[in-house]
């Protein structure tokens, strides 16, 4: 793979994994001393030659400068975010084709419009089931519908159980 395609995970002063960049990104930071390298594993980085210098660009690298912490607030529940949050497929069958959004217990039932309450669902199965419950019905949901949670905090979830994985 060339070089400069290849990514940099960039964490916080206080070591929270925050994203990646690209390798352009991670320059940019190391040479204008934004950020320092970090070695967090025995695997090298990458050399980069430009006319006048040579710089050693590391797989992790930390932040030094305080980043202010931006709001992220939990999206509206819309068709658009369930369905993302859901992988695009009905949480009753699985199925990927006429999808809807299904309140797990209905609204008749008080069910109210909130992540913990709705689901995507394919045309078929929410027929189905109809205005009643999963109990009533004897169905069962694939995964628990809950909100969404901060990119950051995903982005650290999965770069720690990958690290893990490579450790083992």
């Amino acid at each position: 793979m060339r070089v400069l395609e290849q990514s940099v995970v960039v964490f916080s002063q206080n070591y929270l994994p925050l994203c990646q960049v690209n390798i352009k990104r991670a320059i940019v930071l190391l040479v204008t001393n934004k950020a320092e390298p970090v070695d967090f594993s025995t695997e090298e980085g990458w050399l980069i030659h430009s006319p006048s210098l040579v710089i050693s660009v590391p797989k992790h690298i930390r932040l030094k400068i305080a980043a202010a912490e931006r709001m992220w607030k939990v999206p509206p529940v819309n068709r658009r975010e369930v369905l993302r949050r859901d992988h695009h497929s009905c949480q009753y069958c699985g199925i990927k084709k006429n999808l809807t959004l299904d309140h797990v217990i209905p609204r008749s039932q008080g069910g109210m419009h909130t992540w913990d309450n709705v689901v995507t669902a394919c045309s078929r199965c929410n027929s189905r089931k109809g205005d009643k419950s999963l109990a009533e019905i004897g169905m069962q949901l694939r995964t628990k519908p809950k909100p969404p949670i901060h990119p950051a905090v995903s982005f650290a979830e999965k770069f720690w159980v990958d690290l893990q994985a490579n450790l083992e």
